[in-house]
């Protein structure tokens, strides 16, 4: 390996490893912000998507783009949709539980697309979906350990409407455009949230306001740019399989930051629904 390949491979782990741990910081600051300050789910979704726009309109700007050049009003629609359910999801839910949720569900949806348009599901990948399925049942079986069901059915709605985000952004161009087209926007629907926020909960708490900046700008703007320089030199299989990190990721910084309990339905759980995702990701290859 040359002198050149060797810096651009750890180049790309280092991308690839900070945009994971962007995007495993989503649920930790939000559930953060929900469990420890006095904001509110609407608040804290309207606060995220305003300085998500507002760094990605900057760094494209910086780029000599237009930042509404790419994007479109349908994957806007579904970037708040998913916004505001893994808010709301999150007053309820603690980080790990979430996050396997959220990971699961936009794994099905775009499975589920593949079906619908005649894919054809079999070996090692039907083994997998059938694992990461019995995984999420595992989760949300009734019991003392069981996360609360409109929390798990919000996050699992978080999941879908990011699952047709990700298929709509497909052919988008360039990732990165595209992405800050849809944050931009989604602020009249962030702008509507708002006033319902502020007529509702009053002044807003500035520390959970901090947090709400944080995931905005660092982990969702820049962690997206992050994760689209990594991409181009990731191969497919290989990008899909280190996202399995992210789940993980959040449940230690739970456990570690938050003091989140990881139970043993938890564990089982994830080893299930990651398991049987990396089995159907390794089948696709």
């Amino acid at each position: 390996m040359s002198e050149s390949q060797g810096g651009g491979t750890a180049r790309t782990a280092l991308l690839t490893t900070l945009a994971m741990l962007a995007f495993a910081g989503n649920s930790l600051f939000c559930r953060l912000a929900l469990r420890d300050t006095e904001i509110d789910a609407a608040s804290f979704t309207a606060i995220r998507l305003a300085s998500g726009a507002l760094v990605l309109a900057a760094l494209l700007m910086l780029r000599g783009k237009r930042p509404t050049a790419g994007g479109s009003w349908p994957m806007a629609a579904m970037l708040f949709a998913y916004a505001v359910c893994f808010s709301f999801a999150y007053r309820d839910l603690t980080a790990a539980t979430g996050a396997l949720l959220l990971f699961g569900a936009v794994q099905f949806t775009m499975t589920g697309y593949g079906l619908w348009t005649g894919e054809r599901i079999r070996g090692l990948k039907l083994v997998g979906l059938l694992l990461a399925l019995a995984g999420l049942v595992w989760l949300l079986l009734p019991g003392l350990a069981a996360p609360p069901p409109l929390a798990a059915a919000l996050m699992l709605g978080a999941g879908a409407a990011w699952g047709v985000y990700s298929l709509l952004g497909k052919g988008a161009g360039d990732p990165t455009a595209a992405t800050g087209g849809n944050f931009l926007r989604s602020l009249p629907f962030a702008a509507v949230l708002a006033l319902t926020a502020t007529t509702t909960a009053g002044a807003v708490d500035p520390t959970g306001a901090l947090y709400a900046v944080l995931s905005g700008a660092l982990t969702s703007g820049l962690g997206y740019v992050l994760w689209y320089a990594a991409l181009p030199r990731l191969r497919a299989t290989s990008a899909a399989t280190v996202q399995l990190s992210v789940p993980a990721i959040a449940a230690l910084g739970g456990a570690v930051l938050l003091a989140e309990p990881v139970t043993v339905r938890l564990l089982v759980a994830s080893v299930a629904v990651l398991g049987g995702i990396a089995l159907t990701i390794r089948s696709k290859a």
